[in-house]
């Protein structure tokens, strides 16, 4: 790890996940323990990571799986943090309260002290990805603005959250509050039946989306996502990072568990902006229809 204080080193923990949450929980932490022997300042779990992903289907039953933040996870992860010197932000299924569920991001410094959580915003609801049964979205008003920033070791990083990736507007309100780095805890595959030829359209629109918001807002994106098999999802993994200017500097595989480690230099962020001034040119006095569900006419 070069000595320079702009430079930040992320790793992104890649990996199948089973039926017992326990093994899931140890298998991340082994990658956590890795990213600290690789000098990694934060490691970045995949979405959910602590369990199969259970939103293939409605079930009550799956609401047992919910925890609080803080709990008994986010209890062995601050252990860890501390243990080895580095922040973690990990993908909790969290029970805020008795019936209120999120889909969350919980941000822990090198300390091991929890710093924040993110509440995902955007909720899917589509054939195998059944979330709005279980997940409150993010709460968003002047007292819990739903977009957040958290500062890390040197770099102000931003938490989303999967479905999140689809919507330039979270990238950019996130980018807003000073985020030099954007993560996306992800879980995305493709199911069955799907041609070979739509499989790769829908792999190459997912990272040619989040490629664009580390363009258009001049920062860094973290994508991270689980691989194998489970229910009627192949998650197809190819967890990356992109750097301001789109370019992918590191990218796992489709299938084997992996860990990702890659060199963010913060002090490129300014001089891609000044090259590509986006923020500077915006017309944020013509954007009021964005406020709307459809401009009819």
């Amino acid at each position: 790890m070069p000595d320079s204080p702009d430079h930040f080193r992320l790793g992104l923990c890649q990996h199948a996940c089973v039926d017992d949450p326990a093994a899931n929980i140890a298998t991340a932490i082994d990658q956590i323990q890795a990213a600290a022997d690789a000098k990694c300042d934060l490691a970045v779990t995949q979405e959910l990571f602590t369990t199969r992903y259970f939103p293939q289907r409605e079930d009550e039953q799956f609401f047992e799986l919910a925890e609080p933040i803080p709990g008994p996870t986010t209890q062995q992860l601050c252990d860890v943090a501390s243990q080895c010197g580095l922040a973690i932000a990990a993908s909790i299924f969290e029970q805020r309260a008795l019936g209120v569920y999120h889909n969350t991001t919980v941000v822990i410094d090198q300390a091991g002290t929890i710093v924040g959580r993110y509440r995902k915003m955007h909720i899917p609801d589509d054939p195998g990805f059944y979330e709005k049964y279980y997940f409150t979205p993010g709460d968003h008003d002047a007292n819990a603005p739903g977009w957040r920033t958290f500062d890390l070791v040197g770099a102000r990083v931003g938490t989303l959250i999967c479905w999140d990736q689809w919507y330039p507007e979270a990238a950019r309100l996130t980018a807003l509050r000073g985020a030099h780095i954007l993560l996306y805890p992800t879980a995305i595959g493709w199911i069955p039946d799907d041609p070979a030829e739509v499989c790769e359209e829908q792999r190459d629109a997912w990272q040619t989306i989040q490629r664009s918001h580390a363009i258009a807002n001049g920062v860094y994106v973290a994508a991270v996502n689980r691989v194998g098999v489970e229910g009627d999802i192949t998650f197809y993994g190819s967890s990356f990072v992109a750097a301001p200017s789109g370019k992918v500097i590191a990218q796992a595989g489709e299938s084997d568990a992996q860990l990702i480690v890659a060199d963010c230099d913060l002090a490129a962020i300014d001089p891609q902006r000044r090259a590509w001034p986006f923020l500077r040119d915006r017309r944020v006095d013509a954007y009021r229809d964005l406020t709307r569900r459809y401009v009819d006419g």
